[in-house]
């Protein structure tokens, strides 16, 4: 069955596919208002626009349909508490909330943290990522509240897809608690 367009090939056990509606490396636009929105000025009234983006694409695609949906959940890329204390908010469950009041997909913020603050990811070699992000993410006991392996689909939700690391870990920890199917969701990816 075919959920949705495949975008970019996931060569990893743990994403069954990945959704992004830009490309982040050659458009200047995309990486000034992710900027904005995950750094300095920390512009998180970005949210609803970029989320448009999203679901914009989702409606051109004709991805956007009851059945993609159905007995899914979305679950954002948690930040540290000390980074979520320096930016205010988190970008990937703003884009999550706005994704779900549109798409009425329930947004799980309370079943994956983030335990590790681990070292800035830009500058890193893949490999360099893989290794900083071992052991950083960890499932909550409030996933005991949800039944996981009975879902369609969860959706990882972050706002751009580099190397991948970020949410292979996150679906590593995912598929600890018995996840079928992981996609990701974001704005953009690199190259």
């Amino acid at each position: 069955m075919d959920i949705l367009e495949i975008n970019y090939p996931v060569d990893n056990k743990f994403i069954d596919g990945l959704y992004f509606a830009l490309s982040y490396k050659d458009n200047k636009l995309c990486q000034k208002l992710i900027g904005n929105f995950k750094y300095p000025p920390y512009l998180k009234a970005l949210a609803p626009t970029l989320a448009g983006i999203l679901i914009e694409h989702f409606i051109k695609t004709g991805k956007n349909t009851d059945q993609v949906w159905e007995n899914s959940v979305l679950i954002p890329v948690p930040l540290h508490p000390k980074k979520l204390a320096e930016r205010g908010y988190n970008q990937s469950e703003e884009l999550a909330k706005e994704l779900s009041r549109v798409l009425k997909v329930p947004v799980l913020t309370d079943v994956l943290i983030k335990t590790k603050d681990t070292k800035s990811q830009i500058g890193l070699s893949g490999k360099e990522r893989e290794e900083n992000l071992i052991g950083a993410f960890s499932l909550t006991k409030s996933v005991e509240r949800y039944d996981l392996p009975t879902l369609s689909r969860v959706f990882l939700v972050d706002d751009v897809y580099t190397t991948g690391s970020t949410m292979q870990e996150c679906a590593r920890v995912l598929r600890q608690s018995g996840a079928k199917s992981i996609w990701g969701i974001t704005i953009a990816r690199e190259s």
